[in-house]
């Protein structure tokens, strides 16, 4: 019996960059905040240009109002990105492996950071932490399947 059927492969660019800070902690900071910055910056110009095709309308006001929007996502991304990448790394080195309990460790603390940052009350920062620890170990078990 004839049939018919896809096949190929797909594969994502590989994007390098390494800024030299002079100390591992910072080295790796600064990478994923640059890094994850960009997809905050990416994720929220595609949704505002899906807002302009959607509205069909385009003004010098709407632009910048978008860019305003990009740089904010992307501050805030990399910012999350920068503490739970050194959140694991102090992790790492305290416990001296690196595993998806160091993940889980880095993830609880940035989620109870962040929250506490935002004045939240201490249910939501616990709340917060417990999530934080979920998805990075999520995150890293994902990982380990690839």
């Amino acid at each position: 019996m004839p049939g018919t059927g896809f096949r190929g492969t797909l594969t994502s660019p590989k994007v390098d960059l390494m800024v030299d800070m002079g100390h591992p902690f910072l080295n790796l900071t600064v990478d994923g905040f640059l890094k994850i910055g960009t997809v905050g910056a990416a994720k929220t110009a595609v949704e505002e240009t899906y807002d302009i095709f959607k509205k069909g309308s385009f003004s010098k006001h709407k632009f910048e109002h978008s860019l305003k929007k990009m740089c904010k996502e992307g501050v805030y991304w990399g910012t999350i990105a920068g503490v739970y990448v050194g959140m694991e790394y102090g992790a790492e080195r305290i416990c001296g492996t690196r595993n998806w309990k160091t993940a889980m460790i880095g993830g609880a603390l940035t989620g109870a950071l962040v929250s506490a940052a935002t004045k939240s009350n201490r249910d939501k920062i616990v709340m917060d932490a417990i999530t934080g620890g979920a998805v990075a170990t999520a995150a890293k078990f994902l990982n380990y399947l690839t």
